[in-house]
């Protein structure tokens, strides 16, 4: 089952944030791993990752370098910043507490 863009909306930074953490992605290796690791329920393309990353950039969140492989064309490198370390925490004990709260409404016997 593919989730809608209206589910997602709320989950696209603190998905780049926690994936950022855990190394630097370029946008496009950013995107299929969300897609294998979510096996495609997300279906993540170029259209919805580039503007939130250039938005977490401008906010200081993240940081961008350019690199160019031995082989191939320069892709643009992500990095979690302190501040995004900070909002990554805040935004997951918020998630936490959403979760919890919705899986209470929707769970609950009719």
């Amino acid at each position: 089952m593919t989730v809608s863009q209206e589910m997602m909306k709320g989950t696209v930074v603190p998905i780049m944030l926690k994936l950022l953490s855990e190394r630097e992605m370029y946008g496009y290796e950013i995107i299929k791993v969300v897609n294998e690791r979510t096996k495609d329920a997300l279906a993540w393309k170029e259209g919805t990752i580039y503007p939130w990353l250039h938005r977490l950039e401008q906010d200081g969140l993240i940081a961008g370098n350019w690199r160019i492989p031995t082989e191939g064309r320069k892709r643009k490198y992500y990095a979690i910043t302190n501040r995004g370390q900070a909002e990554l925490a805040q935004k997951t004990e918020e998630w936490h507490a959403l979760s919890s709260a919705v899986s209470v409404l929707l769970c609950a016997p009719a």
